[in-house]
Order: C-alpha cells, then structure tokens, then sequence
C-alpha cells in the first residue's frame, strides 16, 4: 500500500475508535473489560469494530477470560453476517490482582455463559500449535478465510502465523498485544522481534499502537513464505 493509503486507514482508525467512544458500545465494553479483560479498552473497540466489518471469519489465539472473544461476538452480532468466532485457550491459572484464576478454561467458559455468547464461539482447547488444534480450526473454519487474527497468547507471534497464514485474507486484520510493556513482561521481547521481522518482510502493515502496546495492522499474504 502506497504511503497515502496507509496514512488514510491509520486516520480511518483513529476516527472510528472516536466516534465509539460516544456510542453505548463504549460503556458495554468498558464493563467487559473491567470483569474479563486485561486489554485497553480502546483496543476492545478495535476488535469489535474489526469483526463487525471484516469479510471472512475471526481467530483468537490467547482467549484468556474472554474479554476481547466478547468484543468479537458483539461485533459478529452487529454485522449482520454469519462469521465463525474461534478461540483458542490451553488454559493453566494465573496469580493477577484484579483477574486472578486458578482455572482459566473454567471461568472462560463460564463468563462466555454468563454473558449468552457459548453458542457463538468454538473454544479450542489446547495450544495454537498442536497438530490436533490446527486440524480443529480447519474443520471449524471450512474453506473459508480468516477476516480478523487476535493473538495474545506467549509472544511466538511468528510460530501462530506460520500455522494459520495460508487461511489469512490479504488485508486481513492483526491485533498484537505485547508489542510493549514494562520490563517485567516477558512476551515483549519475542513479540516485538517477530512482528518487526514481518514487518520489514512486508508480510504486516502497522496501522497503530494503542492501549498499552498493542500492534494494530493488516496482513500482505503475497510478501510471505514460511
């Protein structure tokens, strides 16, 4: 994309996070996040705005309590279309002062209950790269493409992307959480060092960096190989 283009859609972005800031959807999501989700709030609404106007189906790497999946489903549910949610989560527990779990795929399940979003997303239990996960995803998915890519898993950006590049659409969109943060995160470093790789390969397209440090862009499938 000529430097125009980009430079338009990081603009579009910027205007659409703005006009959802005074719309309802704001005050629903702020809620979601504060019980579910470790994201900004504005990266809540990207993906939302992501899934409600992608064409193709959505793939979560990394669901953790489901905040950003409930983001996804509200999107899919305003679009009018019928688009697949996947999302994968291994599950473990986690010591975290406001989002502590000793059971994450419990209480992932349970909130995605609570809120009457099960019946819309396939959870996948395992993790991104296992042969039977890719299989799942495959199965699920059909032959169809994937409109919108969220990973926020351990920070082997490159290792998902090698497993699920072929069912990208070109243009389709990334959200890359763990691109930056304190010193303490330990996902920053491999997370940065893959998506800047693909970045000067010309396989991504950065289009922001928002909340806390999360990357925002597109992918260009004819710039990658394996």
């Amino acid at each position: 994309m000529s430097n125009e283009g980009r430079l338009h859609d990081c603009l579009y972005l910027m205007q659409t996070l703005m006009q959802y800031r005074q719309q309802p959807i704001h005050g629903q999501l702020n809620t979601i996040g504060n019980k579910y989700s470790m994201l900004h709030l504005d990266v809540l609404l990207l993906i939302y705005h992501f899934a409600k106007a992608c064409t193709g189906h959505i793939l979560e790497i990394g669901a953790f309590l489901g905040g950003a999946t409930m983001a996804a489903a509200l999107g899919v549910g305003e679009s009018g279309s019928k688009k697949a949610i996947v999302t994968i989560e291994p599950g473990g527990r986690l010591e975290h002062r406001r989002l502590g779990t000793k059971n994450i795929l419990r209480d992932l399940e349970r909130s995605l209950a609570k809120q009457r979003m099960s019946e819309m997303v396939t959870l996948i239990k395992g993790h991104s790269f296992d042969p039977a996960t890719i299989s799942a995803v495959e199965q699920t998915l059909g032959p169809d493409e994937i409109g919108l890519l969220v990973i926020d898993a351990d920070g082997a950006v490159q290792r998902d992307i090698n497993c699920y590049a072929e069912r990208l659409a070109d243009d389709c969109w990334l959200v890359i959480d763990d691109y930056a943060g304190p010193a303490e995160n330990i996902k920053v470093t491999p997370t940065r060092r893959d998506v800047d790789a693909l970045v000067e390969a010309g396989c991504l397209e950065t289009l922001g960096f928002y909340g806390w440090g999360t990357w925002i862009g597109r992918w260009r499938q004819k710039s990658y190989s394996s």
